[in-house]
């Protein structure tokens, strides 16, 4: 059976908007691909007002959501057939980010074992100059198979 080579998809997105995602609530953040590498992904997002809270900012859930979805993706680069799923989510908020806003998410693996995955991830503003988020997530590699 021959595999589709999950990282090579990520990169035909790059400067378009990923829009073949499993998962429902990333094509819903609507994310542009602005690298893709194995282990290490960028995307921007632009700040809709569905995703702010009620003084206008960008909703700490939100955040939290977009880091937990793109160290998801971030996993689909290793090519592997298995789903891995989120331990944990420590993340620490430093700058507000306002609607219509383009914020930058970038992820890296800090460590990649046969089981559990540790990974990182900071949220910026669009020219990189301020740091809205950094996260630290640990993943445990499931029994359920990609299709």
């Amino acid at each position: 059976m021959e595999t589709t080579n999950q990282l090579e998809i990520l990169q035909q997105y790059i400067g378009k908007e990923f829009e073949v995602s499993p998962s429902p609530f990333m094509l819903w953040l609507k994310p542009i691909v602005l690298s893709a590498e194995r282990g290490k992904l960028s995307f921007q997002y632009t700040v809709r007002k569905e995703m702010t809270n009620p003084i206008k900012g960008l909703h700490g859930g939100i955040t939290a959501a977009i880091v937990d979805d793109i160290i998801g993706a971030t996993m689909f680069s290793f090519n592997e057939d298995s789903f891995y799923t989120t331990v944990n989510n420590v993340i620490d908020y430093f700058s507000p980010a306002k609607e219509n806003d383009i914020i930058i998410a970038e992820t890296s693996i800090v460590k990649k074992g046969k089981q559990m995955v540790n990974a990182q991830c900071e949220v910026w503003n669009a020219n990189k100059t301020r740091l809205i988020a950094r996260a630290s997530s640990n993943l445990l590699k499931t029994n359920i198979k990609k299709e």
